[in-house]
């Protein structure tokens, strides 16, 4: 992801789409801490308003000459594993290369095929090129990962399927809800006009604990975290962190350009009291 600034996005699908199998995962991933000083990229100028939607991505395991390779492609249900993986580019070798996005190289997601059961990842890296990260998946069924990295200055999000044995059962998109709670007693609240599809939209979320609002601690190298998954076919999108996008007591704000009318999913990730919480929204875009 983009240092303080690329933040990547999703689908999930619907509840009523026959035979998908809809599953979930937890898991926490090892974490390589914090890219060195001077070893950040720059925020990348957010998009002007009306310009034409940035592609999507995260539909393909290919893109670009680059692709993810999966160790294993089942796992257990209910208990960590390791899941390797390796980018391999135009030459067949492993890439070894990556660029600083958003304080890390390597980005990974894991989520249910209904949008739920949302992880964010940060694998370590051997010198062969191999990544790993512990992988728990609470549900059985069919689960999407996604990498999301630049290399050579270019971003790239490659995804591709995981499943757990056993029954699935899907869970419908939760409504637009202009309020979300997460643990430790935080509410999070989600301000902005109507989005329109291609048009650039504002986002602002603002973080409450017992009626005061809270003081956000820096995460990933920015005030906050925005996955955004477009429903129905896993689409990962990019946004980006209106002004700095930086911690306190003020909203955390983004912009994002959402290239279809529609409903998508909305993960913010924020720090507060050294702990980062998630708190989720549903999104509708109109034409």
């Amino acid at each position: 992801m983009r240092a303080a600034a690329r933040l990547a996005g999703f689908g999930a699908l619907l509840a009523v789409v026959g035979g998908a199998a809809a599953l979930a995962g937890q898991a926490i991933g090892p974490d390589p801490g914090p890219a060195a000083a001077g070893d950040h990229h720059d925020a990348a100028p957010a998009p002007p308003a009306g310009a034409a939607p940035a592609a999507v991505g995260g539909l393909a395991v290919s893109d670009a000459g680059h692709a993810l390779v999966l160790g294993r492609t089942t796992f257990p249900v209910g208990r960590p594993a390791p899941l390797r993986f390796r980018i391999t580019g135009p030459d067949g070798g492993a890439v070894r290369a990556f660029d600083v996005e958003h304080e890390r190289r390597m980005h990974l997601i894991v989520v249910r095929r209904d949008g739920s059961g949302f992880q964010h990842l940060h694998p370590s890296m051997a010198p062969d090129g191999t990544w790993t990260a512990p992988l728990r998946l609470a549900e059985p069924g069919a689960h999407r990962v996604f990498a999301d990295f630049s290399a050579g200055g270019r971003p790239i999000t490659l995804g591709a399927d995981l499943a757990a044995d056993g029954p699935a059962r899907s869970r419908p998109l939760p409504g637009p809800a202009p309020v979300a709670a997460t643990a430790g007693g935080y509410r999070v609240a989600l301000d902005g006009a109507p989005a329109r599809a291609g048009a650039e939209a504002d986002l602002r979320f603002t973080v409450t604990r017992g009626g005061r609002t809270v003081r956000t601690e820096p995460y990933l190298g920015a005030g906050g975290h925005l996955v955004a998954l477009r429903e129905g076919d896993l689409a990962f999108l990019h946004t980006h962190p209106a002004g700095h996008g930086g911690a306190g007591a003020g909203p955390i704000a983004f912009r994002a350009t959402f290239p279809t009318p529609g409903r998508y999913r909305l993960h913010l990730q924020f720090r507060a009291a050294g702990v980062v919480r998630t708190a989720g929204f549903t999104r509708a875009v109109a034409r």
